[in-house]
């Protein structure tokens, strides 16, 4: 590789023209995700509650209509709810995981179709930064936020072509991709030119791509477990009798059921944690290759460390009887958190070795 090759200012400008670009259509799709959520169908909302309602009260409801309707109610067997090994109870999925007719919902389809056009922008401001200077486009932190939100959108929308109902997280998702980006244009921009000698390696393309694949991938575990211990606080409360506001009625109904959340933010970050795993070896192989030695207890190693034995506490948890469902996705949340400060913080706030790549 050419150390000395010039920067393409013209592909540089067009890589920030095309981020922004991005940027403005990314907030037609938040827009078009709150029109769904606000101005769509409520036709299957309420059916967490139904499915909650203690047995006594639907039987009772039931005989009622019964003698209404003037002839003798015969009661069906009341439905008991039931748990699953993670603690959630056996509810349907709300429609917003794009179940039954609001598959169709036409503002769904705009915000999906607007993230879709985002992403390509987007996508095309990452090559062409790339092209700028003929290297991987991930050599200093705002490289790596706009090359990681693109892959966040890209798994997201994998997803979706795989048929998986994951639209319920259109909107957290583009929200978070607005402000990773916001973060990256205004405090971690750096003008596109070449690295330091030590970058010029191909585990650049292994070990950077495989932490940003993984990163992204752990992203949307981390929205599925959020997303969990808000739908089950809300089932719980359902369950015991009591009333949620009109609001946490209209926004968690739409969400799958809580052992789906919980069942999706497992598959996913168990998937990825073997990726992980080769993510920690590639760098210490890089290391031993750029500084002569394999592990150094740098900040980058610690805490890159430290985010591979959270998540393996979580999934250890999950295979635990006493630790399954609410504690371990506090586990799950931690885990991430620590990969955010791997991110973030220690290039950011720590002295390491990785800070000569510039912020």
């Amino acid at each position: 590789m050419n150390l000395a090759a010039a920067t393409n200012e013209s592909l540089a400008e067009m890589s920030n023209v095309l981020v922004y670009s991005a940027m403005a259509v990314y907030i037609l799709a938040f827009l078009a995700h709150i029109a769904e959520w606000v101005l769509g169908s409520r036709s299957k909302v309420g059916r967490t509650a139904a499915a909650l309602t203690p047995a006594t009260a639907r039987a009772r409801a039931e005989a009622h209509a019964g003698r209404q309707g003037g002839g003798t109610a015969v009661l069906d067997k009341p439905k008991v709810v039931t748990r699953s090994a993670t603690g959630a109870r056996d509810v349907p999925d709300g429609p917003g995981a794009a179940g039954g007719d609001e598959k169709g919902d036409l503002y769904g389809r705009i915000a999906v179709s607007l993230t879709t056009l985002a992403f390509l922008v987007q996508a095309a401001g990452v090559v062409t930064r790339a092209l700028s200077v003929q290297r991987a486009p991930w050599g200093n932190m705002y490289e790596f936020s706009i090359t990681f939100s693109t892959v966040v959108v890209g798994a997201y929308l994998g997803f979706l072509v795989a048929r998986k109902n994951v639209r319920w997280m259109g909107l957290p998702l583009v929200t978070t991709v607005l402000l990773d980006l916001g973060v990256a244009v205004t405090w971690l921009y750096t003008e596109s030119d070449q690295l330091v000698p030590a970058l010029h390696s191909y585990w650049l393309w292994i070990h950077v791509s495989t932490a940003i694949f993984c990163g992204a991938v752990f992203y949307l575990g981390a929205v599925g477990t959020l997303l969990y211990l808000f739908r089950d606080t809300y089932e719980n409360k359902i369950a015991n009798g009591g009333t949620p506001s009109a609001f946490a009625r209209s926004v968690l109904e739409r969400l799958p059921a809580a052992a789906s959340l919980d069942k999706f933010a497992y598959r996913v970050n168990a998937a990825v944690f073997p990726l992980w795993t080769f993510t920690i070896i590639a760098g210490a192989i890089w290391a031993g290759d750029a500084w002569g030695r394999y592990w150094g207890w740098d900040a980058k190693e610690v805490w890159s460390f430290i985010t591979w034995v959270a998540y393996a506490a979580y999934l250890h948890a999950r295979a635990t009887a006493g630790w399954k469902g609410r504690k371990a996705a506090y586990v799950a949340l931690i885990a991430f958190a620590c990969w955010l400060f791997n991110y973030y913080g220690v290039n950011m706030f720590v002295n390491s070795l990785h800070s000569y790549a510039g912020v």
